[in-house]
């Protein structure tokens, strides 16, 4: 069933915003998809998790400036959100569409959205 009224799809977006006690959150790049625990998380070269912070819309919906990751040559199929930039608690996923090839290191761009229908 979907939510009809806006102002509750966004109390659930915000609720959502602070599942890390905050709308900061790190997030990550897959090179599969990570399941419920976050594995196959990109590795090698510069790569580093990168630090967003969720913005609040209106509606259910929830949005986050464009993040720009270091990543080595491979194929990433998936997006995570972690307690931190390194270990930490995984929170959730979502899939790249499309997913992104690099034949070799450079640069990944994305923007993150989270909307509540």
């Amino acid at each position: 069933m979907a939510i009809a009224v806006a102002a509750t799809r966004q109390v659930l977006a915000d609720a959502y915003k602070g599942l890390n006690g905050g709308s900061t959150v790190w997030v990550s790049l897959h090179t599969a998809d990570p399941g419920t625990t976050g594995t196959s998380e990109a590795s090698g070269g510069s790569y580093a998790r990168v630090q967003g912070t969720w913005t609040s819309g209106t509606g259910g919906a929830l949005t986050m400036a464009e993040l720009t990751f270091n990543a080595p040559a491979g194929n990433f199929t998936h997006a995570g959100l972690w307690s931190a930039s390194s270990a930490g608690t995984f929170h959730d996923k979502c899939a790249l569409a499309p997913s992104i090839t690099l034949g070799s290191a450079g640069t990944i761009k994305v923007t993150p959205s989270f909307s509540v229908s």
